[in-house]
């Protein structure tokens, strides 16, 4: 009987600590989940204020273009960035650094491009004067905020997820299933130099 009693209790404590293993896996897994969602969430929001800086572009090369219409060459080189930029698709479950570097050059040419555009416009002041065009460049400028908001709570929360993969022993469970890193957003060559930007 004694041994019977016996049996029973190692059996009792081997469910016991067998469940609280299975818990505290679930209960990883579920955090890893949650985690990865967070930083495709974020890579969303990151897209969506990229795509209505997009969608500002050609309403405001339209307005510009009806006073320098013979800037033909720079309106078609803002619409060609732009282009590309809305052609670069990222399939954000299987995130690359090269994906995400391509994307980023992308929307760095799209960014450049807008600089000439506005480079444009100094010459001309009727142009500045425009109430249509202050409200574009006003809303430009507001995106433009947006974006680099969204890119560092992007980047924050690919730490928080990078961080959490990597701690022991949640990289086991982080390794078993799959769980890989994701890239971060970094600064442009050149952006430690503050643009000079004159409206």
């Amino acid at each position: 009987m004694k041994g019977l009693v016996a049996s029973l209790v190692i059996l009792g404590v081997l469910v016991v600590g067998g469940c609280g293993v299975v818990s505290w896996g679930v209960s990883n897994y579920n955090s890893l989940v949650a985690g990865d969602q967070n930083v495709n969430e974020k890579f969303a929001q990151v897209q969506n204020v990229y795509q209505r800086r997009a969608d500002l572009i050609p309403n405001l090369v339209e307005t510009v273009r009806g006073y320098a219409k013979h800037e033909r060459e720079t309106f078609d080189a803002v619409i060609s960035a732009r282009a590309r930029a809305t052609q670069t698709t990222i399939d954000v479950k299987n995130l690359t650094p090269q994906m995400l570097a391509g994307f980023q050059q992308a929307q760095g040419e799209l960014s450049n491009m807008l600089s000439r555009l506005m480079v444009v416009v100094e010459s001309y002041p009727n142009l500045k004067a425009n109430e249509n065009f202050r409200d574009l460049q006003t809303q430009l400028e507001g995106t433009e905020n947006r974006i680099a908001v969204e890119r560092r709570e992007y980047n924050k929360a690919a730490q928080d997820y990078n961080t959490a993969i990597k701690v022991f022993p949640r990289n086991l469970i982080a390794n078993h299933f799959g769980f890989a890193e994701k890239p971060y957003f970094q600064a442009e060559a050149g952006a430690e130099k503050a643009p000079k930007v004159k409206f």
